[in-house]
């Protein structure tokens, strides 16, 4: 069933029902964080803008404070190691009050209506708790990850490996298109409703944590979305590049965790083993390709 839960109230402070938080994650991304920020910064409903730095060993945190020195709206919190991608999401989100809160990648680079016009198709359709938009990357090409399905282990392992079937297409008859998840890069929802199912789960320290959240947010009654009339540049990668290995190494480990959540309880345990197996056997073999993508 669809909740149908009004908009979120606006308190007494000032602050406008279309005000919105972001939240932006850094790590090593001197290279696009200038861009994103002065971007978002532009947009329009943009209340304030909170950085939080997993301990980045570039010149991300001196570009940050500079931006900041110029924009009251934007503060930055600079953490001593990497605390995670969904950590530093749940950190940065408790700065936010605004009735709105979109986490953007360091990466990613949203038009000036991107936001805006998001809050509108939300509080335009009773039940929507999180919106993602198409994705596409500095050539334009559109990523399939902007509508995806629920992963399976076992599906996949079944179709020896091949992931088509999680991407789930454009339906261009639908402005706003349910899906199981969106792409995480860019995920606007109501901040209540956020807080409310617990946040991110900080047992992943990147990939899978935004599957997870699509997931509850859907358990709990609400629709997962995408609008197929916006569209955002992705450049994608540009943290992961210093550390390939280690990124795949916690993408695989976040997939185990995310099936065991949600899939393993229908799993017989010997397929469970199995499973575990095939999945460290395919990080294992995408080790050369992860050594030769280094920066």
């Amino acid at each position: 069933m669809i909740n149908t839960s009004p908009a979120p109230v606006v308190g007494t402070d000032g602050v406008g029902p279309n005000d919105i938080g972001v939240v932006v994650v850094t790590h090593a991304s001197a290279a696009t964080i200038e861009a994103c920020l002065f971007r978002l910064l532009a947009a329009r409903d943009v209340y304030r803008v909170v950085v939080i730095d997993n301990a980045s060993p570039d010149d991300t945190v001196a570009l940050v404070e500079k931006m900041a020195a110029r924009d009251p709206r934007l503060t930055l919190a600079a953490n001593d190691h990497n605390r995670g991608f969904s950590a530093g999401c749940n950190q940065g989100a408790t700065a936010i009050a605004q009735p709105w809160i979109a986490f953007v990648n360091p990466d990613l680079y949203v038009e000036r209506d991107t936001l805006s016009r998001l809050v509108e198709h939300a509080r335009a359709r009773p039940g929507a708790g999180l919106l993602g938009v198409e994705m596409i990357d500095a050539d334009g090409v559109v990523d399939p990850a902007s509508r995806r399905a629920d992963p399976s282990l076992r599906g996949q392992l079944m179709n020896l490996g091949r992931r088509d079937d999680l991407y789930l297409g454009r339906d261009d008859a639908q402005v706003l298109q349910r899906v199981d998840a969106v792409a995480g890069a860019l995920m606007l929802m109501p901040t209540g409703l956020f807080v409310r199912v617990g946040g991110l789960d900080e047992g992943y320290l990147l990939h899978a944590e935004d599957l997870d959240l699509c997931r509850r947010i859907r358990e709990g009654g609400y629709e997962v979305v995408v609008a197929n009339d916006l569209r955002v540049v992705h450049v994608r990668g540009v943290s992961s590049r210093a550390r390939p290995v280690w990124v795949e190494w916690h993408k695989h480990r976040g997939l185990w965790r995310y099936f065991r959540r949600f899939e393993a309880h229908d799993v017989p345990a010997p397929m469970r083993g199995l499973l575990f197996v095939a999945l460290w056997a395919h990080f294992v073999l995408q080790l050369p390709r992860a050594w030769s993508t280094r920066a």
